[in-house]
């Protein structure tokens, strides 16, 4: 009898159905959109951070490189570059690589062990984040400026007293050379789940075997490799060593972590640094434990910067920024206005619907049925009601969801400057220390949890609904019907 008369009701009252239905799903519709555009904005957000820190790592551990001294003696040189002054008329062509640590203040490698060893540490790898410096060109005896020292050096420390540049034809005190300046990344390749070399994907070659400690092999970053006309097979040389490029990285988001990485020895090698890093790469053992391990590594090795991907998405700003807070922020209170008057119209319609079917009522408890009847009927009326709103809601919310999806609105992420992560961005890795801009794309996924919510929120809807008409049709007497009759 019940599903009977439900039945016929719904169809009998079909507008007024549909007039709630479309109200909750109106509502259920711009959850599912807010809750979609919340989700792939926290995506891109992990995908610009993945370019920073490299996948599966939690942490980093660094040290700040300490400032310049206002004394003039204990101000850093620039790096010098000594040539062999030519006679007129040579065209013999010298060159001369100046690497240098990057960024950060070099840690003991012995710092690995120390912080891998504390309790809720997975895992811990150390790599070391260098810059080169290569000059080259054709300097000749008697016109190349001299400042008193041995060597090409300039007033300021530079080469040839005509300043330096990071890439680019330089002509000073009568010598003409090149500059080119590039960043490797000595990465522990026994160790191959954790590092910036993980954000990257090998597309030519391979990467490097467990073996290959101290192999004198390359993996060459794309952008780099196609503007240096690079192949796997080739060979790329830094401070006179030959190094046997095995693979092309190119970076899944962001920019490459550097232009060559090569095996930690060998970098270390290169920058007289043995037996150093210069960031630690921590994973931890589960993500409930990512501060209690970032307080132990504070604890036990101080003076460090350990910084969490938390940190790092604190420095994210731009676009993306800006839509993480409207999903987050704006878009949810806006979602939960329209849920509460989506509800509470809901719940004014069916009662007035029920204040319009008196003489019905009446009669139906003049034939004995109880209060408590005609409350589970309207009840029933408005969850089934509600359930058609989640139905139109649902399908509303994925057609939005799809809608962004298929726009894929670009999104800009400034990253910060000054802490020198990978390639100019948040802490953690080799880069210079200028700030940087992403695109990312933006996306609306919509999971399993989302569609339960929505589910839940139309029975929800329905029961509000049905509280309002159960609570007037409980008041209803036989009276009411004659009353209404005359």
């Amino acid at each position: 009898m019940f599903f009977t008369y439900l039945r016929r009701e719904l169809r009998r009252r079909r507008r007024a159905a549909l007039v709630v239905a479309s109200g909750l799903a109106l509502g259920i519709a711009l959850v599912i959109v807010v809750t979609s555009v919340s989700s792939g904005t926290g995506k891109a957000q992990d995908k610009v951070l993945e370019s920073l820190y490299g996948l599966g790592t939690d942490m980093t551990v660094t040290k700040a490189a300490e400032p310049p001294s206002d004394s003039g003696s204990d101000r850093p040189r620039r790096p010098r570059f000594e040539f062999d002054a030519q006679d007129e008329g040579s065209d013999e062509e010298q060159s001369s690589d100046r690497v240098m640590v990057q960024g950060f203040q070099t840690l003991a490698s012995s710092t690995v062990d120390e912080v891998g060893e504390l309790s809720g540490v997975a895992d811990a790898v150390g790599g070391l984040s260098l810059q080169v410096v290569k000059v080259s060109g054709q300097f000749r005896r008697g016109q190349v400026q001299q400042d008193g020292r041995s060597g090409q050096d300039g007033p300021d420390g530079g080469p040839g007293g005509g300043g330096s540049s990071p890439q680019g034809r330089v002509q000073g005190g009568g010598a003409e050379f090149d500059v080119n300046s590039y960043t490797v990344y000595g990465t522990d390749v026994t160790e191959s789940a954790l590092g910036p070399l993980t954000s990257s994907k090998i597309t030519t070659g391979r990467t490097f075997e467990a073996t290959e400690t101290d192999a004198e092999v390359a993996v060459v970053d794309s952008a780099y490799a196609e503007e240096k006309e690079l192949e796997a097979g080739d060979t790329v040389t830094v401070k006179g060593t030959g190094y046997k490029v095995i693979g092309i990285a190119t970076a899944t988001s962001g920019d490459a972590a550097a232009n060559l990485y090569i095996p930690l020895k060998q970098a270390q090698t290169l920058a007289d640094a043995e037996d150093e890093v210069t960031t630690v790469y921590v994973k931890a053992t589960d993500s409930q434990r990512i501060d209690d391990v970032k307080s132990a590594i504070r604890k036990n090795v101080p003076g460090t910067t350990v910084t969490t991907s938390a940190d790092l998405a604190d420095t994210v700003s731009g676009s993306l920024s800006t839509a993480s807070s409207l999903a987050t922020g704006v878009g949810r209170w806006l979602s939960v206005t329209v849920l509460v008057a989506a509800f509470l119209v809901a719940g004014l319609l069916t009662s007035s619907a029920v204040s319009r079917r008196v003489r019905e009522f009446g009669t139906l408890k003049a034939l004995g049925w109880s209060s408590g009847r005609v409350t589970r009927q309207v009840a029933g009326e408005a969850v089934v009601t509600g359930l058609v709103g989640g139905v139109l809601g649902i399908a509303l919310g994925l057609a939005g969801a799809y809608a962004v999806t298929s726009a894929s609105p670009t999104l800009q992420a400034q990253l910060g400057g000054g802490t020198g992560g990978p390639g100019g961005g948040g802490p953690g890795g080799p880069g210079g220390q200028a700030a940087r801009t992403l695109d990312v794309a933006l996306s609306a996924p919509v999971d399993l949890t989302t569609l339960a919510l929505a589910v839940g929120l139309a029975l929800a809807g329905g029961l509000v609904a049905g509280a309002f008409g159960g609570l007037r049709a409980s008041r209803l007497r036989p009276a009411d019907a004659l009353r209404r009759v005359e």
